[in-house]
């Protein structure tokens, strides 16, 4: 079984995904014979199937049973799974409702030529292994575009269904590329990946910031998994090694908010290529032109000041547990030193759990006392303007304090996933007594009660303290659930507040594709094995959990101490170079924020 992943360590396998960049050009589809020697199960057809060429494989076949490495869930029998051949790739499909899976039935199953590709027909479904039948349909059509293959399957019953799923074998084995991470050699392990933030499970592998993924079976040759989403909606890919190749689930599941008795998937392409360029680009059009993402250098939603930004300082202020590391006065001290050393103007201060005590305050945002109260952070923020700084504090984009007297004003807007079952804010141990904290609510801002009461505390903010930006936490933290869209209702308070104060940056956390297209900055540069996946369209700084200088303090994050190394600020760094600033950082290591802000000033050319 696999342990539930910690926030934190989500978040180390997000940053390792994403992508972007220049012109596509693709290798010819089928296969090379090299790579086809590479495929998996039954033979090659070269092209069209008919019904003689429905392949009776199940769950179990070609792949290692008992796995050789780490696994996951799976059925402990034989699942059949009837397999259609096309193109060096064998196809087949699963149904899932709220009550069971279903599989097509081979015995009414066709699959005749339609055009360049081939009609997958089902007029029933079977469960139980093939113990029982199911009346449904199943319509799936896999054609040839171009130098890709893609599939798109469509399937009723009368229930709701939850979820669709591609089946593909044929898929070569080597090193692993998720949405723009660097290259891994999974070895034997089974691999389980989702999009966003877990593709609806935190029992995923890791994150996916966009729905695609590459395989380097040789030099040169790239085999790439893509989904073709319009929408923002759970996606996840599961790869079973077998001796000779991968058996890959391709999983699409239904929006939460509303059931039906019918699916469609979306687009299922797969191809190969001869470069890393060809292979991931074709995706990234595709997620350009869905969600309407603009260049970085065309921006309308970066202000002026900004694109002059060469450094962040992030200033860390109360812990959950009331331990401080910066009041106001201190931080001012911090800035009137920064200010000496480079352009304030090109500075940006980011300020973490300026609102007292982090996280257990969330989400009321206003100026602790004990950290200077109002007038403290206004002078702050006043006498840093007077310098040439800006300001960016945090707030919890889903986040609330369930014990909290404000908390009965949204608590309609709590998280239930698409079966139902709660989803809470609980993966972090606060108080170290060994056991995740549970008074955390997961909000959702397709609600309209959370999303104004958020909407009116950052509004407030920065309109009483004349802030520069403002900082969404976890924002790549899109849920699937049983309520609304988290991703349209953080799209209605983005844009909102861009009407009622223009001018001022949003930031958000963790990235996902489609927030590209409304949020130009991000906590987390995650495409660093392929860095145009983020790069084309917006920036991004290090993570407030970053070690500071000296001990390696991760200041008010739940990360506690990591390892220091100013190398991690080189010049070659995609991200732009931050201080993480705590309690003894400016009284005992300002000769390393000194070494630091010269690499930033450098880094632009000073």
């Amino acid at each position: 079984m696999e342990d539930q992943l910690s926030r934190r360590e989500l978040l180390k396998k997000t940053v390792a995904g994403v992508s972007t960049a220049a012109l596509f050009h693709a290798a010819r589809w089928p296969a090379s014979p090299s790579a086809a020697s590479e495929s998996a199960v039954a033979p090659a057809s070269a092209g069209p199937a008919n019904a003689s060429a429905v392949l009776p494989l199940t769950s179990t076949s070609e792949v290692f049973i008992p796995p050789q490495g780490r696994s996951f869930f799976k059925f402990s029998f034989d699942f059949p799974e009837p397999s259609v051949a096309f193109e060096n790739l064998q196809f087949s499909f699963r149904v899932y409702t709220f009550e069971n899976t279903y599989a097509p039935d081979a015995s009414s199953m066709t699959a005749e030529s339609a055009g360049d590709g081939v009609r997958v027909q089902s007029k029933g479904f079977v469960w139980a292994g093939d113990q029982q039948k199911a009346p449904g349909t199943l319509d799936v059509r896999i054609t040839r575009n171009g130098s890709f293959v893609e599939c798109q399957a469509t399937a009723e019953m009368g229930q709701p269904i939850k979820s669709i799923a591609a089946i593909l074998r044929g898929v070569p084995r080597g090193k692993v590329s998720v949405a723009g991470g660097n290259f891994f050699d999974p070895k034997d392990n089974e691999l389980l990946f989702g999009y966003p933030f877990g593709g609806g499970s935190l029992f995923v592998a890791g994150g996916m910031d966009s729905p695609v993924l590459i395989i380097e079976s040789r030099e040169k040759e790239y085999f790439f998994l893509s989904t073709l989403l319009k929408e923002v909606r759970a996606s996840r890919f599961y790869l079973q090694p077998g001796e000779k190749g991968y058996r890959v689930e391709l999983i699409h599941e239904r929006e939460g908010w509303a059931k039906a008795n019918r699916i469609e998937s979306p687009v299922w392409r797969v191809g190969r290529a001869e470069s890393l360029e060809a292979a991931y680009r074709p995706h990234f059009e595709h997620v350009e032109k869905a969600f309407a993402i603009p260049n970085w250098e065309s921006r309308a939603d970066v202000p002026a000041w900004f694109r002059e930004v060469a450094l962040v300082i992030s200033l860390h202020g109360m812990h959950w547990t009331g331990y401080i590391f910066n009041d106001f006065a201190k931080s001012l001290k911090t800035l009137e030193w920064v200010a000496t050393q480079i352009p304030a103007r090109q500075v940006l201060v980011f300020l973490p759990a300026w609102d007292g005590r982090y996280y257990w305050n969330y989400p009321i945002y206003k100026p602790d006392p004990r950290l200077g109260g109002e007038q403290g952070f206004r002078t702050l923020i006043d006498r840093g303007h007077g310098m040439g700084f800006h300001f960016m504090p945090m707030f919890g984009m889903n986040a609330a304090n369930k014990l909290l007297p404000e908390f009965k004003n949204f608590a309609d807007a709590t998280t239930d996933q698409i079966d139902g079952d709660p989803f809470n804010l609980n993966w972090v141990d606060w108080d170290n007594d060994r056991h995740n904290e549970g008074n955390g609510g997961y909000m959702n801002l397709g609600v309209p009660s959370w999303r104004n009461w958020l909407s009116a505390r950052i509004a407030d903010a920065i309109s009483n303290y004349h802030a520069d930006a403002y900082f969404l936490d976890i924002a790549g933290g899109w849920e699937n659930n049983t309520k609304a869209d988290m991703h349209e209702g953080t799209r209605l308070l983005v844009e909102g507040l861009r009407k009622r104060l223009p001018g001022v940056l949003v930031c958000g956390e963790m990235p996902y594709d489609a927030l590209m297209s409304f949020m130009p900055l991000f906590h987390v540069f995650s495409g660093g094995g392929y860095p145009p996946a983020m790069k084309k369209y917006v920036r991004a700084f290090e993570h407030l959990s970053q070690p500071a200088p000296g001990r390696g303090s991760s200041g008010v994050h739940e990360s506690g101490f990591g390892h220091f190394n100013p190398k991690t600020l080189n010049l070659g760094k995609e991200q732009i170079p931050t201080i993480t600033v705590v309690d003894d950082t400016f009284e005992k290591y300002r000769d390393v924020m000194t070494e630091i802000i010269e690499q930033a000033k450098q880094r632009v050319g000073q």
